[in-house]
């Protein structure tokens, strides 16, 4: 069991602070999806930083997209355990132990992660503003071996974004509708503080922007 949320000073869609329980296993990629990767199985590449190159991640790709996406995936290995994280899940992964608002502590730097260095968590230091995407795991892993869970492009996750619940909850799948699809991780032009693990966001589904990119999880 693990507390979500973040606390007061942050965003109220973060709040209320919750206990949640993950009972079911799952696999999360430990990278975003890269444009390789996705010209390799959707034929196309939609990416506005295409000359980025093959191992930056892919973005301009909305939820709809990513179904369909993961859909010819499934279709081609025959099975169906490819789908998108929960957000619950995302955020779990993305901690991998710790309650502080990022997984390397109360500060970040852009040694560290890709975002917008000219907004820094107060009292932490500014760095370096690249102001565009970089290669998937170009920058050190969290305790469990996933890469860039924090900056570079928000990662869709499978739930309608909406209020978190007061009471604990077990395996959350989020609200049963809605009509934006929650996303987390923050973006290459992020302040910080949008680059916490709490930290989430919402798109309608069939929005595409270059800010916007996807991680698979798998069900054993």
């Amino acid at each position: 069991t693990r507390r979500y949320g973040g606390k007061a000073e942050w965003y109220k869609d973060e709040q209320p602070p919750h206990p949640v329980e993950i009972t079911r296993p799952f696999y999360l990629q430990t990278t975003e999806v890269s444009q390789a990767q996705w010209k390799r199985i959707m034929g196309n590449n939609p990416s506005r930083f295409e000359d980025c190159g093959d191992d930056c991640p892919v973005e301009k790709v909305s939820w709809n997209d990513a179904q369909q996406f993961i859909s010819k995936l499934n279709q081609m290995e025959g099975t169906n355990k490819y789908r998108l994280p929960t957000e619950a899940e995302w955020e779990y992964a993305c901690r991998s132990g710790t309650t502080t608002p990022f997984f390397t502590g109360k500060c970040i730097s852009t040694d560290q992660a890709n975002y917008d260095s000219y907004y820094p968590v107060e009292n932490c230091p500014k760095g370096e503003y690249r102001g565009k995407t970089v290669k998937v795991g170009s920058f050190q892993p969290n305790a469990w071996g996933l890469y860039d869970m924090h900056g570079n492009v928000w990662e869709w996750c499978q739930d309608w974004f909406g209020a978190y619940p007061d009471d604990e909850v077990i395996d959350p799948k989020g609200p049963k509708d809605g009509s934006y699809r929650a996303m987390r991780g923050g973006v290459w032009y992020s302040p910080a503080r949008d680059c916490r693990s709490a930290s989430r966001f919402g798109s309608p589904p069939h929005y595409r922007f270059q800010h916007i990119g996807l991680r698979l999880c798998m069900t054993p």
